[in-house]
């Protein structure tokens, strides 16, 4: 834990917060490292794909001297960006020849991304299409939650929207207040909406894609599973916060956050005038849909999805994309949505520069997290842990496996609130157990994901739940009191996708 004392006033107690997820990375770079010197070094035999050989796990030096283990601390952040593995000896480092092992592709590929999305913000054009979204559904209560909902919902399943949510307090809190209903109808329908949607990656580049690259998959393997997933669970999503708000609406007294001082005294002057939606606006909304449209399309294996054979002969007209090509699509597109919205040059420019800085974080985060997987590589302790994983995954039922898989990752998305860190760090690890255990490495993505999801709706280490509430000026309490019967029911949907996922593949 970290104490924050840039606003501390004298006589006022320490603010105690938990570490960002940077310091936690650090901290478990040099635990691993530590933990380097206990582990027995051991691998598995290796098959054609590269994937580890169920049973041929065995001992070995791992040739390491203390300042070899030092140097690869050292550099562990260099290894995790551009760090090459050996094709021989299996070693990664930034001087060596053979295949890039580090996770450059992905870091250029959330900040073209963080470009693409700031570049969108700049424009004005979805915040206003939401907010007029919300001003003509005002006068129908359920219908405006649910397309407020959906469409926070689609944007975490694309493209992780998350933070961005944050905004828009300010103008759904009192339109929830002035039909009737209270904050906390404000509250479910922002952080339940964009969560629901992260929860259900299809395609989210900061969840499913960096997990997807870190298991060596295409982003998009087993998107269909998904997809569904994501349906079902944003519609429980939608008619549990729809159920709430009517029951509030007609009784008051069954709030859960109860009324602030003149919250009962709103009325929809307080929502103002419907934001204009200029041709300018529209033109950027529809050339986003575009370039998101073209991503799921450059990713999805059709062959694959379409046959229902993982090992279909792709149709020509496939791009089967990856994060170099997804990169350099996202700062092209950038640059279009600037041409579109008119943004003088110096404007662009120096949007897409603050947007590839505002997202440097997350960029980070996954090559500190590919850095620890470095000191595992090079100490030769990967296969040991894998070993160790084994003996439980062995005998137990693909469907069994792949719940385990989502409830093992729930205390590491608590410690790592961070999905792209989590994933870099576990995926490693998960992956090849899917191996073992008969199942597809998608359908590990997919139950990870889930996990990180799943918590990062109630949590208190994230910003979203945190700021979200503090927003709203509700407790904390009170808003896990409201949600804890829908996490039992996602966490019961969950296990039961995964199980059938793992049945089908």
């Amino acid at each position: 834990m970290t104490v924050d004392t840039d606003t501390q006033q004298p006589g006022q107690k320490r603010k105690v917060t938990f570490p960002s997820a940077l310091t936690v990375l650090a901290i478990v770079t040099v635990a691993v490292w530590l933990l380097a010197f206990l582990i027995p070094s051991g691998q598995y035999e290796r098959n054609e794909s590269g994937a580890p050989v169920q049973g041929t796990y065995h001992r070995v030096d791992s040739g390491q001297s203390f300042v070899d283990r030092l140097n690869d601390l050292f550099l562990s952040p260099v290894n995790g960006l551009y760090g090459i593995q050996d094709e021989k000896s299996g070693q990664v480092g930034p001087d060596l020849a053979g295949e890039l092992y580090g996770s450059a592709g992905v870091f250029l590929f959330v900040l073209a991304i963080g470009a693409f999305i700031t570049v969108v913000f700049a424009t004005g054009a979805l915040d206003r299409g939401i907010a007029r979204l919300a001003h003509r559904l005002r006068e129908r209560g359920a219908l405006l939650i649910a397309g407020i909902m959906v469409v926070f919902s689609v944007l975490g399943t694309v493209e992780g929207f998350a933070e961005e949510t944050l905004g828009f307090y300010g103008l759904i809190v009192p339109l929830m207040l002035a039909l009737g209903y209270d904050r906390m109808v404000a509250v479910g329908t922002i952080i339940l909406g964009a969560g629901i949607g992260v929860l259900c990656s299809t395609v989210n580049p900061f969840a499913t894609g960096v997990a997807s690259s870190a298991a060596d998959i295409s982003l998009g393997d087993g998107i269909v599973l998904r997809f569904v997933m994501w349906v079902v669970l944003t519609a429980v999503t939608v008619a549990y916060v729809i159920r709430y708000a009517r029951r509030v609406q007609k009784d008051p007294a069954r709030s859960v956050s109860g009324f602030l001082p003149g919250d009962r005294d709103q009325n929809e002057e307080a929502v103002g005038e419907a934001p204009e939606l200029t041709g300018l606006h529209k033109a950027v909304l529809v050339t986003m849909g575009l370039v998101f449209a073209f991503m799921i399309f450059s990713v999805v294996p059709w062959a694959s999805a379409l046959t229902g054979d993982a090992d279909a002969t792709p149709y020509g007209w496939e791009l089967d994309w990856s994060f170099p090509q997804l990169a350099a699509l996202f700062l092209c597109a950038a640059v279009l949505i600037g041409l579109v919205a008119r943004m003088r040059e110096q404007k662009l420019s120096s949007t897409i520069i603050q947007g590839a800085a505002d997202f440097i974080s997350p960029a980070l985060v996954i090559v500190l997290a590919r850095g620890v997987t470095v000191i595992m590589n090079n100490s030769k302790i990967t296969d040991t842990v894998l070993h160790s994983i084994e003996g439980v995954v062995k005998g137990t039922s693909a469907g069994v496996f792949a719940i385990l898989v989502f409830v093992v990752n729930l205390p590491l998305a608590f410690l790592i609130p961070s999905t792209s860190g989590h994933a870099t760090l576990a995926m490693p690890i998960l992956a090849p157990l899917a191996d073992f255990a008969g199942v597809s490495r998608a359908l590990v993505v997919t139950a990870w994901q889930a996990a990180s999801g799943w918590m990062n709706l109630w949590v208190p280490t994230t910003a979203v739940t945190i700021g979200g509430v503090a927003l709203a000026k509700i407790g904390y309490d009170r808003y896990l009191r409201f949600v804890w019967p829908l996490l039992a029911i996602l966490f019961l949907l969950i296990c039961g996708f995964v199980a059938l996922g793992a049945a089908w593949t």
